[in-house]
């Protein structure tokens, strides 16, 4: 699970971050020092999308939408409905025109 962080953001520590090259339309941040997962960008608006896990207080956050949801294992489903994007809505909304 991840939160919208938007295009202004900043990082403590920018040193330990490694940037991947993840698709043509985004990157991923991850810790050079123990591997953690900091950030999804996008590279066209520099949105972020940071994992929840991350923040210490999430009481404020709200669980809106799901993406990939065709590609969801089978076991699962969470209680609360929420905006379900498929894979190749995803696709769709992201790839480079």
């Amino acid at each position: 699970m991840e939160v919208d962080c938007g295009t202004n953001i900043s990082f403590k520590g920018e040193e330990n971050i490694t940037v991947y090259n993840s698709s043509d339309w985004a990157e991923r941040g991850f810790c050079n020092k123990c591997g953690s997962h900091l950030f999804y960008r996008l590279k066209e608006n520099n949105q972020h999308q940071v994992p929840v896990g991350l923040f210490d207080d999430q009481k404020l956050f709200v669980f809106e939408s799901q993406v990939f949801i065709d590609k969801k294992p089978s076991f699962y489903s969470f209680a609360n409905q929420t905006k379900a994007l498929t894979e190749a809505e995803i696709f769709e909304m992201y790839a480079p025109s």
